[in-house]
């Protein structure tokens, strides 16, 4: 046959070699990835607004939630986080609650 065959003619034991270059360079790709593109990235749902554990948002709601501050100061905070993130955090229209 070829050069490549193996003894009785088969493909021989480099074909495995094959699928694991392919998983290497899918491995390779996705860290590269991870590591400079997706990084910080919190996703599309979240348009850009931090959500995490820490964000403004969470420490507002933790701190009206644990009474340090009452329902106006919350809204009204609340109101200058929608100015700054240019979108209406609290789910209706922009002339809701105040």
């Amino acid at each position: 046959m070829g050069e490549l065959a193996w003894d009785g003619g088969g493909p021989g034991p480099w074909i495995v070699l094959v699928p694991l270059v392919w998983v290497a360079v899918v491995a390779t790709v996705v860290t590269v990835l991870r590591r400079t593109v997706w990084r910080g990235r919190s996703g599309p749902w979240q348009a850009g607004v931090a959500r995490g554990e820490h964000s403004p948002i969470t420490v507002l709601g933790r701190r009206f939630a644990a009474g340090e501050i009452d329902e106006d100061e919350y809204w009204r905070r609340l109101s200058v986080l929608d100015e700054q993130f240019g979108r209406d955090l609290r789910g209706g229209g922009k002339g809701g609650a105040a």
